[in-house]
């Protein structure tokens, strides 16, 4: 059997990036796709490269998940993740959840050691002790600029709408030398939500879906439009009708856009390892390696280019 390239491209979320954040989101993806390429070189399972990929973006804090999520109506931090294995489509999930530093690690764990593939709040919670993920205290995820944030949206002249553009979910697909794809969400959700609110991430088919059929797909956006179409499984579907991942994602996107009026942002691995990051919003930040080189942006049609070994370098040095 012919050996795969691997592939791995990553997403830290589609929506407006402030200038102040842009080389944090930049460097942020850059390192995530470095470290899920890593996992692929040394031999690793695509679902290892994206889980330690958006494991990498959880514990940064210039993104919506993980340490850095934004805050839920109450002011809580309430996370959803999703993990999926393209082999024999098994995934797991986890919604509303609290107090854990990587929602995408417990994922992991709900689709390897249970029956389901998604726990929700108290129940995930306790399936976490059982499984000895450390609890930290709540606080600990919680940024300062999350805080702002929560706070100006509770001001009666407020608009949380317009802070809701600015999203941050992270996202990862990989192809490894075996011809597996994977792909892992994960995210903080809507500044200022309804607790107990669950947007797309962790609903497979929606927030991510993987099949080693036609591929992996990761999406980012509003959530709920995001449901109303399915768009994770869209794209697949479009792909299964022969377009590539690049025409597959725009075909979805600009229908969530019409149909919904909906917008967001969705990174692609086909069964033959060609990739996409693609968005309808102002920016998202991506990353992808492949064939040892590197690719990243922000904004549509931005692309810079550089080899593995020199980004590793600037990486050591603090890019």
């Amino acid at each position: 059997l012919g050996r795969m390239k691997p592939v791995i491209v990553v997403h830290g979320g589609a929506g407006r990036i402030f200038k102040e954040r842009e080389e944090g989101c930049r460097a942020g993806v850059v390192r995530a796709a470095l470290r899920g390429y890593g996992v692929l070189k040394q031999g690793g399972s695509a679902v290892d490269a994206v889980e330690e990929a958006v494991r990498s973006m959880e514990d940064d804090p210039h993104f919506n998940a993980g340490c850095g999520s934004v805050l839920n109506e109450k002011g809580e931090v309430e996370m959803d993740a999703i993990i999926m294995d393209g082999k024999n489509l098994d995934s797991g999930a986890v919604s509303a959840v609290k107090c854990i530093a990587n929602p995408i690690k417990l994922a992991r764990l709900v689709m390897e050691k249970t029956k389901h593939m998604l726990l929700t709040d108290h129940g995930a919670h306790l399936f976490a002790q059982a499984m000895g993920i450390p609890e930290i205290p709540g606080e600990k995820l919680i940024t300062e600029r999350s805080r702002e944030r929560w706070k100006k949206n509770l001001e009666p002249d407020s608009n949380p709408e317009e802070f809701q553009k600015d999203l941050g979910t992270v996202g990862a697909v990989a192809i490894d030398s075996e011809g597996n794809v994977a792909c892992a969400t994960s995210t903080g959700g809507l500044s200022n939500k309804m607790t107990g609110r669950v947007g797309d991430t962790a609903c497979i088919g929606s927030g991510g879906y993987a099949d080693n059929h036609s591929g992996a797909t990761s999406t980012t956006g509003h959530g709920e439009s995001i449901m109303k179409v399915v768009l994770a499984r869209l794209i697949l579907y479009h792909m299964e009708q022969g377009m590539s991942p690049e025409l597959a994602a725009d075909t979805a996107l600009d229908y969530m856009k019409t149909r919904v009026g909906g917008l967001g942002g969705v990174i692609v691995v086909n069964k033959a390892g060609e990739w996409a990051a693609r968005f309808s919003t102002k920016q998202m930040s991506w990353a992808t390696v492949q064939d040892d080189n590197l690719h990243y942006g922000i904004y549509a049609g931005e692309k810079h280019i550089k080899s593995v070994d020199e980004a590793l370098a600037s990486e050591r040095e603090g890019f």
